[in-house]
């Protein structure tokens, strides 16, 4: 059952992704929730690049809603403010169930090395959240497109209208 997204709608955001396949699945997971996806140069790969299509199927032009050239770009163009902002970073102290999360809320990850820049995260310090997961060397982190799931769907039950993607 297909179903219309909410409005207004939350917005999935990565800043400076370097993995194609990780940028292609995060955007097949935006095409079938309706979620709209934001990127933030620089990219580790062109987004005419095959292993990006390949991943994102034919949903690409569905859901690529703007390529910005640096994140301050994002939070002029986008209307970011803190009241509305999401930074996904395993240094937050607030947990992922504790996040509150309402329609049109920015949704943000950072690439799958180093995470967030220290320009996003300054910039917005009370808003960081962290998914949370056990600590151990063996298992430092999610998969960025994993976590992007994670944190979509969390926010989508939260946000979502009686009837809307049922469970």
């Amino acid at each position: 059952m297909f179903l219309d997204p909410p409005e207004p709608r939350l917005k999935l955001v990565l800043v400076r992704p370097q993995i194609p396949p990780n940028t292609g699945n995060v955007a097949r997971l935006c095409a079938v929730t309706g979620t709209p996806l934001h990127l933030v140069a620089p990219l580790g790969f062109a987004l005419t690049e095959k292993k990006l299509r390949r991943a994102g199927l034919d949903y690409w032009d569905k859901v690529h809603a703007a390529t910005h050239a640096s994140f301050d770009e994002l939070v002029r163009e986008g209307g970011l403010n803190g009241d509305n902002v999401h930074l996904f970073t395993s240094r937050g102290t607030r947990g992922l169930w504790e996040a509150r999360f309402r329609p049109g809320d920015w949704l943000i990850l950072g690439e799958e090395q180093q995470g967030l820049p220290e320009e996003a995260l300054e910039r917005f310090p009370e808003r960081w959240v962290r998914v949370p997961m056990i600590r151990e060397p063996s298992a430092r982190s999610l998969n960025l497109s994993t976590c992007a799931g994670v944190v979509l769907y969390e926010a989508l039950r939260q946000c979502r209208k009686p009837g809307q993607f049922p469970g």
